[in-house]
């Protein structure tokens, strides 16, 4: 864990500063990075992508990619239910990477971005994704999108929008399924330590905890699933 470091961004405030609708959907996006190496990931990058790219370049971190948690454009850009935003498509235009998500969902990516699945990187649920010592293993989590997945490494769980420090995420939406959703998080996420600590993928409800107190005070781990 010495050697892994990470940046959390929230958006409105570390980046696509002044964007109002960007501050009202309190996204976060991540710089996860191995600080020998100094060579890492972006994870669900949106609404501002030259921020982004500044920061990783300030804090002097070669990208070698993007992960995706799943496909709706507040994380990955792209248009969807009149939600227009920057994202993957404008992010590889400035800085060619390979994007990595579920196989699950290249077709809501592709929907999504207009980005087509073969130039996509996609994993089966526990394959990993390097950055020299650093692991990147992808969780497939769905319930808020058929191919929602989480990525843990090092004692970090980026959850997206399967888990948030309170409640979880949509069911209600196009490829949500509440069975699904509650099949990964009593069963999936049950193989994640209670040492790990939670990026969630919004700030509901906070920034950051770690997963003992998640499953101790969030209603969706203790029987009621509180969807946000």
């Amino acid at each position: 864990m010495a050697q892994f470091e990470i940046k959390q961004l929230l958006a409105g405030r570390d980046h696509a500063r002044g964007n109002r609708q960007a501050t009202q959907m309190q996204n976060f996006a991540y710089l996860a990075f191995n600080r020998e190496t100094m060579e890492g990931f972006l994870i669900d990058p949106a609404w501002d992508v030259e921020g982004l790219l500044k920061i990783a370049d300030d804090a002097g971190v070669k990208l070698l990619g993007v992960l995706a948690t799943h496909a709706h454009p507040d994380h990955i850009g792209g248009s969807w239910l009149g939600l227009v935003v920057e994202g993957i498509v404008e992010l590889l235009k400035l800085r060619p990477m390979p994007v990595h998500c579920h196989k699950i969902e290249a077709k809501a990516v592709e929907q999504s971005t207009g980005i087509p699945a073969s130039k996509l990187t996609l994993h089966e649920d526990g394959a990993f994704v390097n950055a020299g010592d650093l692991k990147m293993q992808i969780l497939h989590t769905p319930g808020h999108t058929a191919g929602s997945c989480c990525w843990l490494t090092e004692g970090a769980l980026f959850s997206g929008d399967t888990l948030f420090l309170q409640g979880c995420g949509r069911v209600d939406l196009p490829g949500g399924d509440a069975r699904e959703m509650r099949e990964s998080l009593m069963m999936r996420l049950s193989k994640v330590p209670d040492s790990f600590v939670l990026y969630p993928g919004h700030a509901y409800g906070g920034s950051s905890a770690l997963m003992s107190d998640v499953r101790r005070t969030n209603r969706s781990l203790t029987g009621g699933m509180s969807r946000m």
